[in-house]
């Protein structure tokens, strides 16, 4: 039997949770609400991570615009979805929702811009 230890993160009462499996048989224990339930099955089976970062922008006010995944990505992915961000060359203007990089490491997720930045306009 495996067991893993979790501290729920979906509400402020940070529940201690403990994953048993047995064979094909997963048991979750310590959760106040369905919603540590699911956390825990997620964390122990296919655990999944918001990624943020910044990308390269060119001719903003600014020379780097924060960007964050539309949804969470495979933990295993971060990293490939980490280099295609760093990869990325945005031109301003950019406004907040726009995509920064699609599919983001063939996730099927977006990376999304999260702060409007005017262009620079030199005279």
């Amino acid at each position: 039997m495996k067991i893993d230890k979790f501290t729920c993160i979906r509400c402020p009462m940070g529940c201690a949770l403990e994953v048993r499996k047995d064979g094909g048989k997963i048991t979750v224990t310590g959760n106040a609400c369905k919603r540590g339930e699911q956390y825990a099955l997620d964390e122990a089976t296919a655990p999944k991570r918001t990624v943020t970062s910044t990308a390269e922008l060119i001719g903003g006010e600014l020379p780097r615009v924060p960007v964050k995944t539309a949804d969470a990505v495979p933990k295993e992915k971060m990293f490939e979805v980490l280099e295609e961000i760093k990869n990325a060359r945005l031109t301003a203007p950019v406004r907040i929702g726009d995509i920064a990089v699609k599919n983001a490491a063939g996730t099927g997720v977006d990376v999304v811009v999260t702060r409007n930045i005017e262009r620079t306009f030199i005279a």
